[in-house]
């Protein structure tokens, strides 16, 4: 029983996996026998489910926590935690010491419920409890080198080991003899551990472009940006409806699985650290796992026939091409690069040099003026960042930043999960003494929250905000100085107002 004099407690819990469904009532029972023992009244819960321990940007519940510890908006004096490994196994013994540190220094110490030692201070304390998040962190990356062995065999053996099926592929469940059983759509697992994955031709549609993208490589000697723009041109979608590009192509035409090879451990990130390509070298590979969209000829074909464009060259000789096209086009952009047959793709140019304007300058081509909208461009994006980043500051971490893959850039997530988008606009001088703003928002981003950040005359910082619930424009439009359009959102003052304001803007109540 709880008595009037209790201290007020919150409790942490954490489950790694979806499978673990009785984890955190489990850690609940045992926090509540440990709070009734020692005299504590838990008053509130954050939780974390299905969340590695080993890094915290994953970890929304403990972040809660630990912001309002430093905010100091919490009415607990203690938080309870069923055990070392439930605050974290970190890699770094230092992290999980600093965020425990951090609630001590507020006054909130952390106590390990199920732990045989008392979190005291005192030195065995500190030793059993360094030796303790030490053994939390070792357990993952055992844990992950087990996990990863038991994949590199099932590899071996032909079988899928996660992921998505691909273009013109499609995930079949087959019993380890792999005797099918039932097509996987979009999205679903398979339920029996026993149960493996193979890859099959999907669609016929699907197969006949895929077979149609090597035909345009090897027999009409197109680029892989020309059987792009072909394929849109052609109407015919890639993957969620969207379109094609280099990446998506050249994809298809290097990737072992449309010949029928399966193919593991291409790239290595282990326990979140950064994506890392391995050499060919390292790769498992193993022909014939699967009915091949491709014959083996004609995929070998093909990489022989990509590796001669570029990848024999010699830095000079890549650049001769350049040259040979500068003197052909009588200049250079990179939609001549993207469009010529006989030179390197612009991505070449980007991984031997750092970028095609280094490139240039290696050829004695382009002045500087020349480069002044790829400059203006570049300072744009960084006060982009530099903005969002002073958002997420002022916030003192409420709002946080969505990294999307692909070209799509970041946005900002809301306390509430509202997502915002946010526009950067440059200042054009269209005559003397006027000043214009040119916005070009983006087509996919139209639908959430807007923040329209107009640039100065300089265009070296930001003037002013303006939220709006959308941009309805669906073309690039300009904005004056008083523009009365601008009088549809809400102007925006102060950063750290910002959630405020968004879910005013929802509400259509103006300040």
């Amino acid at each position: 029983m709880v008595t009037g004099t209790a201290v007020l407690a919150a409790q942490y819990l954490r489950m790694s996996t979806e499978h673990q469904q009785y984890s955190t009532e489990n850690q609940s029972l045992a926090i509540e026998a440990y709070a009734i023992a020692n005299g504590f009244e838990i008053v509130q819960t954050y939780l974390d489910t299905a969340r590695s321990g080993v890094v915290l940007r994953h970890r929304t519940g403990l972040q809660r926590l630990l912001q309002d510890v430093v905010r100091g908006d919490c009415r607990y004096r203690a938080i309870l935690v069923y055990d070392v490994s439930r605050w974290g196994r970190f890699q770094d013994t230092d992290e999980a010491a600093h965020y425990e540190f951090v609630c001590k220094s507020a006054g909130i110490p952390v106590h390990y419920c199920a732990e045989t030692f008392a979190n005291d201070g005192s030195m065995p304390s500190l030793i059993v409890k360094a030796l303790k998040r030490t053994m939390a962190g070792e357990y993952s990356r055992e844990l992950g080198s087990k996990v990863l062995a038991g994949q590199k065999r099932l590899a071996q053996l032909g079988f899928k080991q996660g992921g998505r099926a691909g273009y013109g592929l499609q995930r079949v469940l087959v019993t380890p003899d792999k005797i099918r059983k039932q097509l996987l759509a979009f999205g679903e697992r398979k339920s029996i551990a026993t149960d493996r994955v193979i890859l099959e031709p999907g669609c016929l549609d699907e197969v006949e472009c895929v077979r149609d993208i090597f035909r345009m490589l090897l027999d009409e000697g197109r680029t892989v940006y020309a059987i792009a723009r072909e394929l849109n041109r052609r109407g015919i979608p890639y993957t969620g409806q969207s379109r094609w590009d280099y990446q998506a192509v050249i994809n298809i035409l290097t990737h072992p699985k449309y010949a029928g090879s399966h193919v593991f451990a291409r790239t290595t990130s282990r326990l979140y650290t950064p994506t890392v390509k391995r050499p060919q070298a390292e790769w498992i590979l193993t022909p014939g796992a699967f009915v091949p969209v491709v014959d083996r000829e004609t995929f070998d074909r093909a990489q022989e026939l990509l590796r001669s464009r570029t990848y024999n060259k010699s830095d000079e000789q890549i650049l001769d091409d350049l040259r040979a096209l500068l003197k052909s086009q009588g200049r250079l952009t990179l939609q001549i690069i993207k469009q010529s047959r006989d030179t390197p793709s612009p991505s070449t140019y980007r991984g031997r040099f750092g970028g095609l304007r280094r490139a240039y300058a290696m050829i004695g081509y382009g002045r500087p003026d020349q480069f002044g909208r790829i400059d203006l461009r570049r300072k744009t994006i960084a006060l982009r960042e530099d903005l969002i980043q002073r958002i997420v500051m002022a916030s003192e971490g409420a709002v946080s930043v969505v990294k999307l893959s692909g070209r799509w850039r970041s946005r900002l997530r809301m306390p509430k999960g509202r997502v915002v988008s946010v526009v950067v606009v440059r200042a054009v001088q269209v005559w003397k003494n006027a000043v214009r703003w040119i916005a070009d928002p983006h087509q996919e981003e139209k639908k959430f929250v807007t923040l329209f950040a107009r640039l100065n005359e300089r265009n070296d910082s930001v003037l002013d905000l303006h939220l709006f619930r959308r941009i309805k424009q669906r073309r690039r439009f300009r904005v004056s100085l008083n523009d009365p359009w601008l009088k549809q959102g809400m102007k925006l003052r102060d950063l750290a107002r910002l959630p405020e304001a968004v879910e005013l803007i929802l509400r259509k109540v103006r300040t």
